[in-house]
């Protein structure tokens, strides 16, 4: 394992210890449905089942077909106050 990924899971475990992961969590969450993202997805959901018709669509088709959206509909204003919140609790846990 390099320097970054045990950096990586290093903080990934300070965050789970402090419960810090799952409330992060909920904020990003409250945050997509409130910016109207979990309806912009849904709605492009149903277009690609449309499209493609029901019984031609496994899950993971559509997973597949939806990530790069849903990734791309995720406002900057809610990646820089995630971003914020992870710099914050990593400045007030400095020992990693």
């Amino acid at each position: 394992m390099n320097k970054d990924a045990q950096m990586r899971a290093a903080i990934n475990q300070k965050l789970i210890e402090t419960g810090e992961r799952e409330r992060l969590k909920e904020l990003l969450r409250a945050k997509l449905i409130e910016c109207g993202w979990k309806d912009q997805l849904k709605a492009h959901c149903k277009e690609v089942i449309k499209e493609k018709g029901l019984e031609h669509v496994t899950v993971d088709d559509l997973v597949a077909e939806i990530t790069p959206k849903g990734r791309a509909l995720v406002p900057d204003s809610v990646k820089k106050e995630l971003l914020q919140r992870i710099r914050t609790f990593l400045a007030q846990h400095a020992s990693l």
